[in-house]
């Protein structure tokens, strides 16, 4: 072979590298089906645990060339932990920039209407890498508590219903403080004052919520039974609220309360004790919390369900009136369910 075809054969050799190389390290190197995977990397995980994390799950088509890579870009040393989502058809150089560089994708944390305590850790421990135990024992703990003016009642209060964008590998000391900043934004001047003048803290207010939210999900009426309540606070008299029975029961699949159900003996139970409960039976709206703090001046002690099962209530000033209002709930109750069970033959 001539010198001059050794030298094009050389060439042809090099070039042929060089766009392989490149096909490798700059083309599609995923392998999923799907538009993109979360790829979650615990904290104090190593390059090699990185490494077993990617092979396991499949996501990459050529394993070892990503090694290669990440060694001659330096990640090995520079692993940050987190979620990192890799899209469908990521380069190799694309995938270890990201993760280098600590480019997460951040979780959308959304709170609902949640219960209890045991509830939020679940929810939150969905979100975040903390699990739910460690999450629960923060929100029992004095010693963590007690920096923020609350305890394992109150803590609830904290959580106001919206949607926050966190990481996912934030320590939930770190979160829960970052949601109580943003609780003590969300009780504006305007809205303290308005509590100040109901007579109510904060916390009360968010409590009284927490009732309310349970009773209706109709925005006309929020206020309207919030008034209820407010005027049986200022009379000394019982809230007698249903909702919060479930709550002191924990059993919230209970569709009638019955007379053993209001003897359960609780701080909770609104039936057996005078005034709010200690803390929130769930996480209000700040629809529902704005009803409260709104609430009109009304006459009414008493309310109870419309009998056309609008999910509307019917509002009494006296208790005879009240009478007639409950007794045409419930035979119209008795009648939907005896048309639903029907006398057999």
């Amino acid at each position: 072979m001539s010198l001059g075809r050794l030298f094009k054969l050389l060439l042809m050799l090099l070039l042929g590298g060089a766009l392989l190389a490149a096909w490798l390290l700059l083309g599609s190197a995923t392998r999923f089906e799907e538009d993109k995977f979360t790829l979650l990397i615990p904290s104090a995980s190593t390059y090699q645990d990185v490494v077993e994390n990617i092979e396991n799950n499949r996501i990459l088509k050529y394993p070892r060339v990503f090694q290669l890579t990440a060694q001659a870009l330096g990640y090995p040393d520079r692993v940050k932990p987190g979620r990192y989502q890799i899209e469908s058809g990521a380069s190799i150089t694309e995938i270890i920039r990201m993760l280098r560089n600590g480019k997460q994708a951040p979780v959308n944390l959304v709170i609902g209407r949640w219960r209890t305590r045991y509830e939020a850790a679940g929810k939150l421990g969905r979100y975040l890498e903390a699990d739910s135990t460690t999450i629960l024992q923060f929100l029992h703990s004095p010693d963590s508590l007690q920096a923020y003016g609350l305890d394992s009642n109150s803590v609830m209060t904290v959580f106001i219903q919206n949607t926050h964008s966190v990481l996912w590998n934030t320590a939930f000391p770190k979160l829960f403080k970052r949601l109580y900043q943003e609780q003590q934004k969300f009780w504006t001047a305007s809205r303290k004052q308005k509590a100040q003048q109901l007579g109510l803290s904060v916390n009360e207010v968010f409590t009284l919520a927490s009732i309310v939210e349970e009773e209706t999900n109709k925005k006309e009426d929020k206020g309207k039974i919030a008034s209820v309540y407010l005027n049986r606070l200022r009379k000394g008299m019982r809230l007698g609220a249903d909702p919060t029975v479930k709550f002191a029961l924990q059993d919230f699949s209970l569709k009638r309360i019955y007379n053993k159900h209001t003897q359960f003996p609780s701080p909770y139970n609104t039936y057996m004790q005078t005034g709010l409960p200690p803390g929130p039976i769930c996480l209000p709206s700040i629809q529902t919390i704005d009803a409260v703090l709104d609430a009109p001046s009304t006459p009414y002690l008493f309310f109870v369900a419309k009998e056309d099962f609008s999910g509307y209530s019917n509002f009494a000033e006296t208790y005879e009136q009240h009478l007639v209002y409950a007794r045409a709930y419930q035979q119209a109750l008795d009648r939907l369910m005896a048309s639903r069970n029907p006398t057999q033959p």
